[in-house]
């Protein structure tokens, strides 16, 4: 079943809509929440959490990408998960340490304006990525967005670990570059 009749399953409320949607994107989702989570039972319950979110954003939202909808569904799910058992433990983990990498080049921004702040950050990020070449986007995407420990992503591109952890600190600093030239405040 192709996307635009699972997102309409999901607009007429009918159940199949999971079925179908865990059927063609579980095991997309099971690999976001369990890159992140490295648990498999606090990744069973985010994909469940994934599926009511997707039932509860549609309507009114009409995905036109519904991989990508899932994904960030599962990922901001697993996120918050982490973040709860970190909480709990007060201990660290590989989604910490990736965001704690990246927040030397990308800002915190309080206060009511964050949201509409967030979004020209995104689409900044965004841009910034298309400039890079593909094994370097590649890289960057594995380590900040699947959250993959460097030996993973070394593997995956028949690299060195500290060939990744240059091409990451090498990217950051271009990505830091362009956000101030583009106006963001670091």
């Amino acid at each position: 079943m192709d996307d635009k009749q699972i997102v309409e399953l999901y607009w007429q409320r009918s159940e199949m809509a999971i079925q179908e949607t865990a059927a063609k994107y579980g095991p997309y989702c099971r690999a976001v929440a369990a890159g992140i989570l490295a648990d498999p039972q606090d990744t069973d319950e985010c994909l469940n959490d994934t599926w009511i979110g997707a039932w509860n954003a549609m309507p009114p939202h009409r995905p036109s990408r519904l991989r990508l909808f899932l994904g960030k569904i599962t990922r901001s799910l697993a996120c918050d998960t982490l973040r709860a058992r970190l909480a709990q433990k007060r201990g660290g983990g590989a989604c910490v340490e990736a965001l704690e990498e990246l927040g030397e080049c990308v800002p915190s921004v309080p206060g009511a304006d964050q949201v509409v702040e967030d979004r020209e950050l995104v689409r900044l990020i965004n841009r910034f990525l298309y400039t890079l070449p593909e094994r370097d986007c590649g890289i960057f995407l594995r380590r900040y967005w699947y959250v993959e420990p460097l030996e993973n992503i070394a593997g995956r591109y028949g690299l060195k670990e500290n060939t990744v952890k240059s091409s990451l600190f090498r990217t950051r600093k271009k990505l830091r570059a362009y956000l101030e030239k583009e106006g963001i405040d670091l």
